[in-house]
């Protein structure tokens, strides 16, 4: 095997045509012979280009609307046969096969045809055959085989060639034949998904997971820890396709702590008024909705100031400068929201260090979609927890109904408890939380955290009463015995929102009527581990 090798044939079949007149004309230009299929071939020579059809290269027609045009011996002969190996050259020379030097393929459009939302037969329309088969051949002999199957690739091909005198090094195709086996991976475990989903499989046999690298990042959650950030290729509005400002590069741990954060903002609907979330580690330390988005952000971050430093800021509606301001008062890594208006990016871009990203729009947080998490020799696989809980849902289990000021409540809390870590318990009041407690072994004690926590902000802002007093709390499970609704009590809480489905639920309710609180079932569970 030869390290440098010179390119004499490239085949060239491309869906992207982004970049391919100037690409194909360098190549020309070195001397470089193009032989094509189909609508490529066609756009080269509308670009003024010599081409050669691959069916003049294989002495057969493309057939089936396309469906075969370089599933052929001269095809992938042309890409496997071993340059040094005398009878690999015999078979090329004895069955007139021409080596194939270059191959340049991206596939159709499946994941963008399945995006667009088409039907059945256009979907499998878009599933290629001939190019992956070409990509994992040219990718197989790299030995002697350039493969380039992404458009960022081109202008690196070309600077390699110009380093190397129109050669290519053993290297170099060794990294394209990574990134050609990465993409037709990726591309199978797209049609497999979708064709899992059109099935109605929840657990098909075998599963693949593909993304594309986003960022390499300096480390993960630990500075020992190696770490990369990569997307899925989906058009869900969030972290992965937010559109950064300005600030330092993301890091894992900022990555993580703002997709938790816009998905939680993201459950409440822009029409229904502003609404604000600040998250450390993961976790709310303040939730708030209020008139404008500054009084939603300074209720938010009433509930836990001290967490709330180096926090993680999400809005549900374009950050404006009041707004803006008021978030530069304290440290803050990053501020992820629809859009900023520029009084707002002026105000931000004082503070060098500080994230914006905007995303657009909200996710929608009732749409269909996977939650993966590895474990030691495997994966776990779920829908996202979707879940919604309309009033119609909630069932009240006490002597007394909530009023309509605690079931605002109830039903906010029970949002928010939603994307804490359990054993969760949040304490709601006016709009916004006053207590979180988060991620404990015990219920109980998740309970006395987040009174702790009000108790503790009352103090440091002078408030007269502990704010928990009066307020409704929701907790992610159910309660299995009687102290954990006595311990609301005892916080102040007036009305309780729970799943119910314990053994002793009339204990429970029984504990709640004595103390004469408002509860209701919600019937659904919301762990989050």
């Amino acid at each position: 095997m030869t390290d440098l090798l010179p390119l004499r044939r490239a085949l060239i079949s491309v869906s992207d045509k982004t970049g391919l007149e100037p690409f194909a004309k360098a190549l020309a230009k070195r001397g470089v012979e193009l032989v094509s299929t189909g609508g490529t071939a066609q756009a080269l020579r509308e670009a003024g280009l010599e081409v050669r059809d691959v069916s003049d290269l294989t002495g057969f027609p493309e057939m089936m609307d396309g469906r075969v045009k370089t599933l052929h011996p001269k095809v992938h002969g042309g890409l496997l046969a071993l340059r040094d190996n005398i009878d690999h050259q015999v078979a090329m020379d004895t069955h007139g096969i021409l080596g194939i030097d270059l191959l340049v393929v991206n596939l159709y459009p499946f994941e963008a045809t399945v995006a667009r939302g088409s039907d059945a037969a256009t979907i499998i329309e878009n599933i290629d055959i001939g190019g992956p088969a070409m990509l994992r051949a040219a990718a197989k002999n790299h030995a002697y085989v350039t493969v380039v199957t992404d458009v960022e690739d081109y202008e690196a091909l070309l600077a390699e060639l110009d380093a190397h005198e129109g050669k290519t090094s053993f290297a170099f195709r060794q990294k394209q034949a990574l990134t050609a086996y990465a993409r037709t991976g990726a591309y199978d475990a797209a049609v497999s998904a979708w064709m899992a989903a059109h099935l109605e499989d929840p657990a098909p046999r075998r599963r693949a997971f593909a993304g594309t690298l986003a960022q390499t990042l300096r480390y993960g959650e630990n500075p020992h820890q190696s770490a990369a950030f990569y997307t899925d290729g989906s058009a869900r509005p969030g972290v992965a396709t937010a559109r950064q400002h300005q600030g330092k590069e993301l890091s894992y741990n900022n990555i993580n702590d703002t997709d938790a954060a816009f998905e939680l903002v993201s459950e409440f609907p822009p029409a229904e008024g502003p609404a604000c979330a600040i998250i450390k580690h993961a976790n709310p330390c303040g939730v708030a909705r209020g008139a404008t988005l500054a009084e939603a952000y300074v209720k938010a971050y009433d509930c836990d100031r001290i967490s709330a430093f180096g926090g993680i800021v999400a809005l549900n509606q374009p950050l404006d400068a009041e707004t803006a301001r008021l978030i530069t008062e304290i440290f803050t890594e990053v501020v992820i929201a629809p859009e900023a208006d520029e009084d707002a990016r002026a105000i931000f871009a004082e503070k060098k260090n500080l994230r914006l990203l905007t995303t657009g729009a909200l996710a929608d947080t009732a749409a269909p979609g996977l939650a993966i998490r590895q474990v030691s020799g495997g994966f776990l696989v779920q829908d996202r927890d979707n879940g919604l809980v309309s009033p119609a849902d909630l069932k009240v289990v006490t002597k007394r109904n909530p009023t309509e000021a605690e079931l605002a409540d109830l039903r906010f809390a029970w949002t928010v408890a939603k994307h804490v870590k359990s054993n969760a318990i949040v304490y709601a009041k006016d709009g916004a939380t006053v207590g979180v407690g988060a991620g404990q072994m015990s219920r109980v004690d998740s309970t006395r955290i987040a009174a702790r926590k009000a108790a503790d902000m009352a103090e440091s802002l002078g408030m007269a009463e502990v704010p928990t007093k009066g307020s409704a709390a929701a907790s992610d499970a159910f309660f299995p015995f009687p102290d954990g609704i006595q311990t609301l009590a005892e916080a102040g809480a007036t009305a309780v929102i729970q799943p119910g489905g314990s053994m002793r639920d009339d204990k429970v309710i029984e504990a709640a009527d004595a103390l004469g609180l408002a509860m209701v079932f919600t019937g659904q569970r919301h762990f989050r581990h």
